[in-house]
């Protein structure tokens, strides 16, 4: 304990007090409520690893920035007058001044509101007002008075990730495997781009930030959390199992969480290095296929094949992966154009922010069927959403009491593993089927990577 009058701050959690919250099947509950474990997180985790920060269709052009989050940090990330990608900090480096306000803009330059303190779009200092009166040793070009910039930026494929580590994988090496959801995200569009369109959702919870992502990929609660949805879609009466055309989406939506546990036991589930997940065969399953046989689907059939071939075609609307989790910020549906962000902001909040795609080339109402698959399962409104958010802020609740240390995640652990051992340090790509909650593991497998990493 500091002494009284001594401000300095605790040491951080050592590594043999880290490692003894993971255990092979269970996760002990300081790691989600315990805020010194939570600042490692933000300093090892999301102070090293790479973040999703933006899409390049947010800042299309020479001079346009955008306002978002890098772990804590309130960052910009900006494109300057020769097409170049920064990320710098949103805060002045004189008197810390938050210098954008909006959550996107067109500048030139950054000038502080409080004192006019005007900085490049790459952060460099550029001009003070009354330069005469700084001291003799102030040095405009000192990278002191610069704001603080992430040294590394990188993009796949117009997804732009930065890390705030100088040295780490390359970003391609991070991804791994998951290089594939985001490719085929943008191979559904017939010209090749896509552009982020139709407004951001954004809704915090109460609870910790981990907890979305072990829901993501999670098969055994949609009986149970959706329940009520599920009922109500089914007291509807109508038969949906046959090709279902937009006006009855929400209706699909809904009923897709009602599987049985044999159709739930069929589907793929995938831990991949680094925390990467993703569930696959869901959309096999019947009528929520966005490759149905009906007009629309029909023309943006026609538009892919004549743009890429009928067999890439059969290749790119084949892919059947569901919550395609980049660990630790993004979550990707390709079938629906659409992506997840995860913003940390303490122990018990986080910020949730939703988008959608549209495709190049497509049909217009390939992109409205997207916005009411957001709509229907991503926004604040959203029946399905709620359901998650409040089961999130329930488990943080139960977590919070102190009655019992340690949550349970073996679900699966004894059945078969493809790939290598569960749990086992330096697996690759772990596969297993139905209910295994193999991704949370995997998962857990990358946080103590990076919370034992000095």
């Amino acid at each position: 304990m500091p002494r009284p009058g001594d401000n300095s701050l605790p040491p951080p959690p050592g590594a043999a007090e880290i490692a003894a919250l993971v255990e092979p099947g269970r996760v002990h509950r300081r790691a989600y409520t315990d805020r010194a474990i939570f600042d490692l997180e933000m300093a090892r985790i999301f102070g090293r690893a790479w973040i999703f920060v933006a899409h390049a269709s947010q800042i299309p052009g020479p001079n346009d920035l955008i306002r978002t989050r890098l772990g804590l940090r309130d960052v910009l990330v900006t494109r300057d007058a020769d097409g170049r990608v920064h990320v710098v900090e949103n805060r002045c480096a004189h008197r810390g001044t938050t210098l954008c306000s909006v959550e996107r803009a067109r500048a030139a330059s950054l000038v502080c509101p409080y004192h006019a303190w005007t900085f490049a779009l790459d952060g460099t200092l550029r001009a003070v007002p009354h330069r005469r009166s700084m001291p003799e040793s102030f040095d405009i070009a000192d990278p002191r008075f610069s704001l603080f910039r992430a040294p590394r930026v990188a993009d796949y494929r117009g997804f732009i990730f930065a890390s705030l580590a100088a040295d780490g994988p390359a970003l391609e090496d991070f991804l791994g495997d998951m290089t594939e959801a985001l490719d085929n995200l943008v191979d559904r569009a017939p010209d090749g781009g896509i552009f982020q369109d139709g407004g951001i959702f954004r809704l915090e919870y109460r609870g910790n930030w981990k907890l979305h992502h072990e829901n993501a990929n999670d098969t055994m609660h949609p009986g149970f959390v959706h329940e009520s949805s599920v009922s109500a879609a089914r007291e509807d009466g109508r038969d949906y199992a046959e090709p279902v055309y937009d006006e009855h989406q929400a209706h699909t939506q809904l009923l897709s969480n009602g599987f049985s546990v044999r159709e739930w036991q069929s589907l793929g589930l995938n831990g991949l290095p680094n925390g990467h997940s993703y569930m696959d065969g869901f959309y096999s399953q019947g009528v929520l296929s966005p490759d149905r046989d009906d007009p629309l689907s029909r023309d943006y059939r026609a538009a892919l094949e004549a743009a890429k071939g009928r067999a890439a075609a059969d290749a790119i609307l084949g892919m059947d992966r569901f919550n395609n989790l980049i660990w630790p910020n993004l979550n990707i549906n390709a079938q629906y154009q659409q992506i997840r962000i995860v913003q940390p902001v303490a122990p018990d909040r986080t910020i949730v922010q939703a988008m959608c795609f549209r495709l190049g080339g497509a049909p217009e109402g390939i992109f409205h069927r997207a916005v009411r698959f957001l709509t229907n399962l991503s926004s604040p409104a959203s029946m399905i959403f709620a359901d998650d958010v409040e089961i999130f802020e329930k488990v943080q609740a139960g977590l919070s009491d102190g009655s019992e240390d340690w949550l349970d995640q073996s679900r699966g652990r004894d059945a078969p593993i493809d790939g290598g051992v569960d749990g086992g340090a330096g697996a690759g790509r772990l596969a297993s089927q139905g209910t295994s909650e193999l991704p949370i593991r995997s998962q857990y497998r990358a946080w103590l990577d990076h919370m034992m990493a000095p």
